[in-house]
């Protein structure tokens, strides 16, 4: 909606997982490194973790995309919310097997594919994602899926990615044997706010315009609001964009993103204070944003602090109900 107003040749903060997109934080970086390292050293179970909306879909898909088919074959288990059974057909149809067999010989067709994977020099690699989500049961029954191997070496790499609380399923006792087996553990979080801006700022530029049309302030409020959370980050960006399209604004403010946090139900009772130094913004920072003196009782209708304002008309977009910027 906003694109054309803006120069950009596409939405810069849409929320599908689009390795595109993906901005290589140190975090990042060094996840993806561990991943293609695990993957590509054979190592027999991995575990990617991170709080919600910090990119490990996307990551996954980057890494999936930079290893050449002539090294890897996979299968991608998108949603594990399965029994044991269901999920280990849905496991072996993703690399090209039969679904619907009896249980002993999907094991025997799924040796006999490895065997065949591993005399081609390629790697096979069962990535789960959501795996926060897998029930005891079936974590026991991927962990049998590893008991496939030569003297030497592994036949099916796993890699598990939840969020944070995958780590707490897998320290359970009745998994200390899963737990055993895990040899590479990596974690992503959130981004300080250096790396908010950087952020913002790399996705707006492959988006195709150049200029980034968010002042210092405003990126200041979207660290605080949203805790260097990539997908918060998106949310609170595409929305704040709306609203300074729909007043003809060239600068995204530090109010049009604090208007755009209260739209999503971001905002906490009490506001945050801006986010200015290099570590990640705290979720127990206290809030509390000061009106500036050039907006205490002011008639203009874009200032969060001046007279209540109608509501907004998205659809009468040529008599906008703010102010436009200069």
């Amino acid at each position: 909606m906003y694109e054309k107003f803006y120069g950009l040749r596409e939405s810069p903060f849409a929320l599908t997982p689009d390795p595109r997109f993906l901005v290589m934080s140190e975090a990042h970086s060094n996840a993806r490194a561990g991943l293609q390292y695990a993957i590509l050293g054979g190592k027999g179970f991995t575990v990617l973790t991170g709080d919600a909306g910090t990119g490990k879909t996307t990551l996954l898909r980057c890494v999936i995309n930079s290893i050449p088919q002539d090294k890897m074959c996979f299968s991608l288990v998108l949603n594990p919310d399965l029994n044991p059974g269901e999920f280990v057909d849905m496991a072996v149809s993703d690399f090209g097997l039969a679904r619907g067999m009896s249980k002993p010989e999907l094991l025997r067709n799924l040796q006999d594919f490895l065997l065949n994977v591993h005399r081609e020099g390629k790697r096979a690699v069962l990535f789960v994602d959501e795996a926060h989500r897998l029930s005891m049961e079936t974590l026991e029954e991927i962990r049998l899926l590893t008991n496939f191997e030569t003297e030497t070496k592994k036949l099916l790499q796993i890699v598990l990615v939840g969020q944070d609380e995958l780590d707490e399923v897998l320290d359970q006792r009745e998994l200390r044997q899963l737990k055993q087996r895990i040899e590479v553990r990596l974690r992503l979080g959130p981004l300080s706010f250096e790396g908010v801006r950087v952020y913002i700022m790399s996705r707006w530029l492959r988006a195709g315009a150049s200029k980034v049309p968010f002042s210092t302030e405003a990126v200041q409020v979207i660290a605080s609001i949203t805790h260097g959370i990539p997908r918060l980050i998106n949310s609170l960006c595409d929305n704040a964009l709306l609203i300074g399209f729909a007043g003809n604004a060239s600068v995204i403010t530090d109010q049009h993103v604090t208007e755009a946090g209260r739209d999503l139900r971001l905002l906490q009772p009490e506001k945050m204070m801006p986010h200015t130094d290099g570590a990640a913004p705290s979720s127990k920072m206290p809030l509390n944003i000061p009106p500036p003196e050039s907006s205490r009782h002011s008639d203009n209708p874009l200032s969060l602090f001046g007279k209540p304002r109608t509501k907004r008309s998205w659809w009468r977009i040529s008599k906008p109900d703010v102010v436009s910027e200069p």
